[in-house]
């Protein structure tokens, strides 16, 4: 396992389920790319009793093929092709059965969702193996893997018949944080600075997958450029294919994206509704859990609102850097990234995005200000002006159980953050608008999250607590 970076509770937990005197029926899940595969290979050291990947493009009868030929392989025997996905687990079995009963057998189907064709009938002959035999088998270590989150959570998680309840184990992938994406990096012997970590997982996210395209012999707008804007380049066709493969009507998932895409604060359910005109109906409700679920958008809690109240906001990395510059410009310039060096739209693009960095590091962001221990709430809030009285927005609120509140200012700079005396103007008036509107008689803390912390000057007093681009990777 000296490949792996992180993992270490994943590893933990599987270290346990190894140890179990029952069957196990371990389920990892997570989005695509995160690493899901890697890691069960790299902790079993790919010694499997039985392994078996689904196909994407297979029908049912090439499904069966492929089963029964890496099951031949494994046992090194020759048995016929199985009619359905029933016969085919009743020939594992006999295959499992043939095997040393005093030791671990660990069985892994990767893929699931892509097995479970229509009218295949695959998951009613997986629950009848299951539940039949292997839940008697005290050896047998049998794991399921898929990218498609909804599809497991909805089939095996959430599942209401046979299968309810019966996973002993749960793994849900989260992409890297920043620490882990520097360590990995380093790993490969990519030794960037803090700063240019920051943007590469500001258009990457944590995902092993790309990030293990960079060239450390490159700089990272030269890296940009060959994976993303370069004449075929090796993500060229990365959205498309992501979203194919992980919704079967991936269109209106897509619609979704692209009305969360252009209203980087997020929209409301009925702004959905409205921008993509699809029916606010259970079908809708499924499609925004299928999104949330898979970890493309988040669902951000305003400040004194209701639950229902609620704004959806894309969350994908890789999704909001190809709406706003790969979509539009791919195949127009294969230097597009580097030629963007200092122009606004990117460094407007930088200060939203290292809000949505900041939101994923929340963890990090309390244990700096020393309140990990207590119990707070995390959401935005917005107040729009009139004639009659200004308007407000504060990116980041962590409302405490102490009675405080951290009115979080975030943000992005190639240096110490100065503020002047408009800036200044600017914060005194957030907070005043903000305690007006909410009636809010707690402490409150203005708190600047930045890259290289807050230059001192006479106005720089009034910030109570710092959180610097460091203090995410601890």
């Amino acid at each position: 396992m000296e490949n792996l970076i992180g993992r270490e509770n994943e590893i933990k937990r599987l270290d346990r389920a190894m140890t179990e005197k029952e069957a196990q029926l371990i389920v990892v899940y997570g989005r695509r790319r995160v690493g899901k595969t890697f890691l069960i290979n790299e902790y079993y050291s790919n010694s499997f009793a039985f392994k078996f990947t689904g196909s994407e493009k297979q029908k049912n009868p090439e499904q069966l093929k492929n089963f029964i030929l890496e099951l031949n392989n494994s046992s090194h025997k020759k048995y016929d092709n199985p009619k359905d996905w029933t016969e085919a687990f009743f020939v594992l079995r006999n295959y499992l059965e043939s095997l040393d009963s005093k030791k671990k057998q660990v069985v892994f189907f990767d893929e699931l969702p892509w097995m479970d064709k229509p009218q295949s009938g695959f998951l009613d002959a997986f629950e009848w193996f299951w539940n039949s035999w292997g839940a008697t088998r005290k050896n047998l270590v049998f794991i399921v893997c898929g990218s498609a989150t909804s599809w497991m959570v909805e089939k095996l998680d959430e599942n209401k018949g046979g299968l309810f309840n019966r996973q002993t184990c749960r793994l849900y992938l989260e992409p890297f944080d920043l620490r882990h994406t520097e360590l990995y990096l380093e790993s490969r012997n990519i030794h960037w600075s803090r700063y240019d970590i920051v943007q590469t997982y500001m258009i990457m996210g944590g995902i092993p997958f790309y990030l293990r395209l960079l060239d450390g012999e490159l700089t990272l707008n030269e890296n940009i450029d060959n994976i993303f804007f370069g004449k075929r380049a090796e993500l060229w066709n990365e959205f498309d294919h992501l979203y194919n493969t992980l919704f079967s009507n991936s269109e209106q998932y897509i619609k979704i994206a692209t009305a969360l895409s252009e209203k980087r604060s997020g929209l409301s359910r009925e702004e959905i509704v409205k921008k993509t005109g699809l029916p606010s109906n259970g079908v809708l409700t499924k499609m925004l859990s299928n999104l949330e679920k898979c970890g493309f958008i988040r669902v951000n809690k305003m400040y004194g609102y209701k639950k229902r109240d609620a704004r959806y906001q894309l969350s994908d990395y890789y999704s909001m850097f190809y709406f706003k510059f790969i979509r539009d410009n791919y195949g127009k310039d294969e230097h597009f990234w580097s030629n963007m060096n200092d122009n606004p739209a990117r460094r407007a693009w930088a200060g939203l995005t290292f809000e949505q960095v900041c939101k994923d590091h929340i963890t990090q962001i309390k244990q700096t200000l020393g309140i990990s221990g207590v119990l707070s709430e995390t959401s935005t809030w917005n107040k729009q002006g009139d004639d009659k009285e200004p308007g407000a927005q504060i990116d980041l609120v962590i409302e405490r159980r102490d009675r405080v509140i951290n009115l979080c200012e975030i943000k992005f700079s190639g240096r110490e953050f100065e503020i002047d005396k408009d800036y200044d103007m600017a914060l005194k008036n957030k907070v005043e608008v903000f305690r007006d509107a909410t009636k809010n008689t707690k402490t409150i803390i203005v708190t600047m999250i930045t890259t290289y912390g807050i230059k001192k000057n006479m106005y720089s007093n009034y910030i109570g607590k710092e959180v610097c681009m460091d203090d995410l990777f601890i």
